[in-house]
């Protein structure tokens, strides 16, 4: 049966509420089709942690001052009050396909993509070797990770050339005192606090001209107090696509000349005192082993790698080992499969087509959409989301009239559903008050006697507390 109730709202879901699924809801309330007064449309956002913004808070390194600019911007979409939020709400789990499909004239999945892409090597599961998201997720303060993390490698080597592989670099290499200023949890303070790490090693696959992280990010580690950023001059290769890169995109430009600037300085500072840390930036290396000793990583072995003339590396049959205690991929991140959605595992996306969902059949889904990360994949920045989601949203507005219509269009169904299984949701004015309650901790907060900081905020880890102080 066609959508052709005009004399109520149209009903949207939308699953995962980090930048894609707030995009997605604010484009679909500000459409010229909705605006305009041809449409009026109910949008609930369902997120499986009881606090919004998906990876902007558990996904970004908290040391990064751009964060607080997109929070602001996310904040101010919800706040408005024309965009329902449930928190502490797991599709699959609280809420499944069948329930959506009953209550929602569409479907729109935003959950992004939160693991850690795999590394196939021999040595990839001795105790020591840790994926970059893991540890991410742990540094945010996931509610859904353990409190510890171990942090007793001097020496280590992080695999990956983009932003990710940076961001765990330099929590690991920045003295713990200065992460102070952040909203990091107090048992990540202690825990990188108590590391004995002298040297971090990142490692990429090609040449300076082909890293994948930005121009920000860079520089960000040469802020890092009693850090010596270290490279070497036989990594500094650069082929015809590099030289062109360097000509033609400015960004690849500026890092470039950012790189190079620091090998010649570092070359002419002879007689400074050495930091008591050292983070080490190598290229054209690709990890061929993890090298193990009693069941522990003691060090890691790459092939030395050339550039071929297009940007692309090959290898040289050259072998080089570092003596590494902890190895950390950060190779990219990879979609979950969610349940009654098919997925493509080999690029961990749903399948779709613009954003229209497709089945086994290789045909839309009628109702169903994806945005961000697990519509496209693990790439582009926020701009890159907004397009996204302006795309999926032009699709569902173009399919709204031939849309099934929901059994239970009111918007007190789901809550009466969702209070009658016992879910523990928490709401937008739940998570104001836990918002409050994170910016107390952080004013109120004296980590050590003689220690004093201003701190933004403190974040709460605990799901159950979280939970608790939303519904105060």
């Amino acid at each position: 049966m066609a959508n052709s109730n005009a004399a109520r709202p149209f009903r949207v879901a939308i699953v995962g509420s980090g930048p894609a699924g707030v995009y997605a809801a604010d484009i679909l309330t500000k459409s010229q089709e909705v605006a305009g007064g041809d449409v009026q449309v109910s949008i609930d956002l369902f997120e499986s942690h009881p606090a919004p913004y998906g990876l902007i808070r558990y996904g970004v390194a908290p040391d990064h001052p751009r964060i607080k600019g997109i929070m602001n911007a996310l904040h101010k979409v919800l706040d408005r009050g024309d965009i329902r939020f449930f928190g502490n709400v797991s599709y699959g789990r609280d809420l499944t396909m069948a329930d959506l499909r009953a209550h929602y004239d569409a479907v729109i999945f935003a959950t992004g993509a939160t693991k850690d892409a795999e590394l196939d090597i021999p040595g990839i599961g001795l105790d020591g070797s840790y994926g970059g998201a893991d540890f991410v997720s742990w540094y945010d303060g996931h509610p859904d990770v353990p409190r510890e993390w171990p942090l007793n490698a001097k020496e280590i080597a992080v695999i990956g050339n983009g932003n990710v592989a940076l961001d765990v670099a330099r929590v690991l290499s920045k003295h713990a005192e200065d992460m102070l200023v952040t909203e990091i949890p107090d048992n990540v303070y202690q825990g990188l606090k108590a590391s004995p790490v002298t040297d971090v090693h990142i490692f990429g696959r090609r040449g300076p001209a082909q890293v994948k992280f930005t121009p920000l990010e860079l520089r960000e580690l040469s802020h890092s107090r009693d850090v010596d950023i270290v490279l070497y001059e036989e990594d500094f290769d650069f082929d015809e696509a590099s030289d062109t890169a360097i000509k033609t995109n400015n960004q690849v430009k500026i890092m470039v000349n950012t790189l190079t600037n620091w090998l010649v300085e570092q070359d002419d500072d002879e007689g400074r005192v050495p930091a008591s840390r050292r983070l080490h930036l190598h290229f054209l290396h690709t990890p061929v082993e993890i090298v193990g000793e009693d069941g522990k990583v003691s060090g890691i072995k790459f092939e030395r790698n050339e550039l071929d003339g297009t940007g692309n590396a090959r290898g040289t049959g050259e072998f080089i080992d570092y003596p590494v205690q902890a190895v950390y991929r950060a190779v990219g991140y990879f979609g979950s499969e969610l349940s009654e959605v098919d997925f493509d595992a080999r690029r961990g996306v749903i399948p779709n087509d613009g954003g229209r969902v497709l089945g086994a059949d290789g045909t839309h889904v009628p109702g169903l959409y994806a945005t961000g990360w697990i519509k496209r994949g693990p790439v582009g920045l926020i701009g890159s989301t907004k397009g996204d989601a302006l795309e999926t949203i032009g699709c569902l507005l173009e399919d709204r009239a031939n849309l099934p219509v929901a059994e239970h269009p009111g918007e007190q169904e789901i809550v009466d559903l969702l209070e009658s299984r016992g879910v523990e949701y928490t709401t937008w004015e739940g998570w104001n008050k836990l918002d409050a309650h994170e910016k107390h901790l952080g004013e109120t907060y004296v980590p050590e006697p003689g220690i004093e900081v201003v701190r933004e905020r403190v974040k709460v880890v605990d799901r159950e507390q979280m939970v608790n102080i939303s519904k105060k």
